[in-house]
């Protein structure tokens, strides 16, 4: 079979401007999610917590943290995140092990999936190892370049992306765990890797899934439901079809925003995994096709960014985190709108949560650190 590789060869490189398009979008993304979040949760901060602006406070918070760590990964040397990616790779590690530690470690519905952070908030360590397998699998395949080809071996990435994905398996995360997986194997698509290695990839990770899926009831339930979506309706389906009203609710232009969205009380989970379907009830088809069109720019300015990035591990990076948030969002989407079984994998800048969001403006200060780097050639894609 054919090898080729998107990243092939990177000459040596110079610094210019960031990209601002990219970074505009950054900016409307995220200022889009807090708005949603603050309409989606308002009514329950009133009523349980006498504060309607809780959730998006707290978001606001967590946004300041990861603006700090955006702009810090936005100008740092990429040969230096390159010196320090044994720590980020163990830490990461290490903080999904403190999950399984009493006291430190939070249980809930049968998954240690966070750690206590004394006098703030919790952490989810699952979201530093998605951040830490990109950089790894970029670094090994930068280096596997220099290498002859019967030297090169794809096992060592092999090994490296079965415990990241297992570690999160292991915390009761099957979801994020095979996400993880699934975000690593485009990485090994356009490094270049033989197309014959995914075969026996394939036939193992097939009954894996099928193994895991089994051993819980609940993901079994999952299935069927997502099976037999007119089964069910108010048992395993009552949720998707809740969502399904909401998003039908809506119609071409949308309720509007503080008009007592009807169908939200329906639909738990409202400010993490189906915060879509809030921005969908509230602005309709049309606010659908905004956020969509949004995604795609954002996937087209890295992609593009990626490819004429002038250092070959910061290109792969940069594709790696671009292409893991836009699959993030349309696995979200897909389980909004009924077309995927329920996952647990929340919406980029949309979804309540501190982990998330700090590592997602995390992730888009590498790419803008990756727009700096231009080929020495001069080449200009504009």
């Amino acid at each position: 079979m054919h090898n080729f590789s998107f990243f092939a060869e990177k000459p040596n490189s110079v610094y210019k401007k960031s990209d601002t398009q990219f970074l505009v979008l950054v900016v409307l993304l995220w200022g889009i999610g807090i708005f949603t979040l603050y309409f989606c949760s308002m009514t329950s901060g009133l009523r349980f917590l006498q504060n309607p602006f809780h959730s998006a406070q707290r978001q606001l918070v967590s946004s300041f943290l990861g603006l700090i760590l955006m702009v810090f990964l936005a100008v740092i040397d990429v040969e230096k995140v390159r010196k320090a990616l044994p720590f980020i790779v163990f830490g990461s590690l290490f903080l999904c092990l403190l999950t399984f530690i009493p006291g430190i470690g939070i249980e809930r519905n049968g998954a240690r999936r966070w750690i206590k952070i004394p006098y703030f908030s919790t952490f989810q360590p699952s979201e530093a190892v998605k951040f830490a397998m990109v950089l790894f699998l970029a670094n090994l395949f930068d280096k596997q370049r220099n290498l002859e080809e019967e030297e090169k071996s794809n096992f060592p990435a092999i090994i490296g992306l079965v415990v990241f994905g297992g570690i999160v398996v292991l915390q009761n995360d099957l979801s994020t765990g095979m996400f993880i997986v699934v975000s690593g194997l485009i990485l090994f698509f356009v490094s270049g890797a033989k197309l014959k290695m995914f075969i026996p990839l394939a036939l193992l990770a097939v009954p894996s899934f099928a193994l895991f899926v089994f051993l819980e009831p609940y993901r079994i339930n999952r299935i069927v439901g997502f099976l037999s979506p007119d089964s069910y309706a108010h048992s395993l389906n009552w949720q998707v079809n809740g969502a399904k009203r909401a998003i039908t609710d809506g119609g071409i232009f949308g309720q509007g925003v503080g008009t007592g969205l009807t169908k939200l009380s329906g639909v738990p989970e409202i400010t993490s995994d189906y915060i879509f379907v809030g921005w969908a009830e509230a602005m309709g088809l049309f606010g659908v096709a905004v956020y969509l069109a949004l995604l795609a720019a954002f996937c087209y300015r890295v992609v593009k960014i990626s490819l004429h990035c002038g250092n070959c591990f910061a290109a792969l990076s940069s594709f790696g985190f671009g292409m893991m948030i836009v699959l993030q969002s349309l696995i979200n989407i897909g389980v909004a709108g009924g077309v995927l079984p329920s996952t647990g994998i929340p919406l980029p800048f949309f979804s309540s949560g501190g982990s998330s969001i700090v590592f997602t403006l995390g992730m888009c200060g590498f790419i803008l650190n990756a727009s700096r780097i231009e080929e020495k050639s001069g080449f200009d894609f504009d």
